[in-house]
């Protein structure tokens, strides 16, 4: 089901009018590319019907926001503030957003491909239909978010923190990882690999016997 089930993509009109900046409080069909957005601070921005191609952002905060039907391909969103957000129909392709801060945002359906998101915020966050492709999500802290079809196909969460969330069916059979912080009576139902519930059982302090 993980590798099937994917978010409803963003809805992008064939004609964007493109911009070479962005603004303070709505965007709505156009497109930004080969752009550096630098020490901007906007609260409550409306981004809508919006893409951005080879965009990088630094010492941008964009809290409060809400971005509908959004593409970044090829982004730098290091460090980025998009907490309290509320972000929907968003695809985040073949970029760079380790720190980013998204603690606090509404989620849903919303894709991550092959995406470097370390050290990543999504603490207090409430994900519903996500999807986690071919990403870097170590040392990724998902502290007390709420999931609801949270898919991860071929992730390295290794170090993530998935303290106080309800793991029921999240797969993370196809990731890697030594290393979780979890909360044990919220584990039940999670899926893994053989390899993986060795490790687990480790953790829990079981000790395994070689035959």
């Amino acid at each position: 089901m993980g590798k099937t089930t994917q978010p409803t993509p963003p809805k992008i009109p064939a004609h964007l009018d493109r911009i070479d900046s962005i603004v303070d409080q709505e965007m709505n069909g156009v497109i930004l590319t080969d752009q550096e957005i630098a020490n901007h601070e906007s609260e409550k921005l409306y981004l809508d019907k919006t893409v951005f191609e080879n965009v990088s952002f630094h010492n941008v905060s964009l809290r409060f926001s809400e971005l509908t039907d959004v593409k970044f391909i090829k982004c730098d969103l290091s460090n980025l503030d998009l907490s309290d957000a509320i972000i929907h129909r968003v695809e985040i392709i073949d970029s760079k957003i380790m720190g980013i801060n998204l603690s606090g945002a509404a989620l849903r359906n919303v894709k991550f491909f092959n995406c470097m998101a370390n050290l990543a915020s999504f603490s207090f966050s409430d994900l519903k239909q996500i999807r986690f492709e071919q990403c870097s999500l170590v040392q990724t802290d998902f502290y007390e978010s709420k999931f609801l079809n949270v898919f991860y196909d071929g992730c390295n969460v290794n170090k993530a923190n998935f303290a106080e969330v309800t793991m029921k069916k999240l797969d993370l059979s196809s990731c890697q990882f030594e290393n979780l912080t979890v909360s044990m009576e919220k584990l039940e139902g999670c899926i893994v690999s053989p390899e993986q519930a060795l490790g687990f059982a480790k953790a829990i302090g079981l000790v395994i016997k070689e035959q």
